[in-house]
């Protein structure tokens, strides 16, 4: 049952796709979905087994809570997950187009399949997600609401951040392009563009792991990097950036599309 105080009117008709769910900003913001009392979650991400985590924390309903293990980037999966909502839950009202992986080095010193990786993931990903969802919220004709999940990397530019950075610009202006086409279906796109994040995905950052054996743990080596990197001396955690990616969702923000909001700690200043 949707609360009293709910971001969404009538939210227990509400279906959710959340992309990169079985940890991090995902799993945060599937969470935080649930509590506002929508009435349907699909999850999606590669870890079949933090997916399964995730679920058993959201009190839904038996069968209103679906995953799926498969990658952002196989098309295939995707024709058959737009096909899986439309049996299982219905509709489609919302979706979160999460899913990335990060990386660093020079330009120079980087491999084509490592750039390749990182963006076919990070951007293709996000087009397979916004054209599923779209796809799925143009039939049921009652509108709808996408977050992308870019990143600050998007719009300033770091040494070692090549990949990243360019795939998340990418994904910045393909949610902008998406707002547009999907204006006249009352689709909204909107975009978060976090800084530092407390998130696992730094694990498969060289430079964090670097930081981390200097430092002697993880939260100490979060706290050096946030100092050194932004003005408020703290990074985000999955939770309040979960807290931007449901209020860009909700009724609140209906009158705002192709907007994007950042949650950097005053990094970009």
């Amino acid at each position: 049952m949707a609360m009293a105080s709910s971001l969404f009117a009538e939210a227990a008709s509400r279906v959710a796709l959340v992309t990169g769910a079985a940890s991090g900003i995902g799993a945060a913001t599937a969470l935080r979905l649930a509590r506002e009392g929508v009435g349907g979650l699909l999850l999606v991400d590669r870890d079949a087994a933090g997916l399964e985590r995730v679920a058993g924390k959201l009190a839904l309903p038996q069968g209103r809570v679906l995953i799926r293990a498969h990658d952002v980037v196989d098309e295939a999966a995707w024709t058959a997950t737009e096909a899986l909502i439309g049996e299982r839950l219905g509709r489609l009202d919302l979706a979160v187009a999460n899913a990335g992986v990060a990386g660093g080095g020079a330009i120079v010193d980087r491999s084509f399949a490592d750039w390749r990786h990182i963006l076919s993931t990070n951007l293709d990903g996000a087009f397979l997600t916004l054209r599923t969802s779209m796809r799925l919220m143009q039939q049921g004709q009652r509108g709808g609401a996408i977050v992308v999940v870019a990143s600050a990397a998007a719009v300033k530019a770091e040494s070692g951040t090549s990949a990243y950075a360019a795939s998340k610009a990418g994904a910045l202006q393909l949610a902008r392009v998406a707002a547009k086409e999907g204006a006249s279906d009352r689709i909204r796109v909107n975009s978060v563009l976090p800084g530092g994040v407390v998130t696992p995905i730094w694990r498969t950052v060289p430079v964090f792991q670097d930081l981390v054996a200097q430092a002697g743990s993880e939260e100490a080596a979060f706290q050096a990097m946030a100092k050194m990197a932004t003005p408020l001396g703290r990074y985000a955690t999955a939770e309040e950036v979960a807290e931007q990616i449901v209020w860009l969702l909700s009724d609140h923000t209906a009158a705002m599309t192709g907007s994007a909001v950042l949650i950097d700690g005053g990094y970009v200043l």
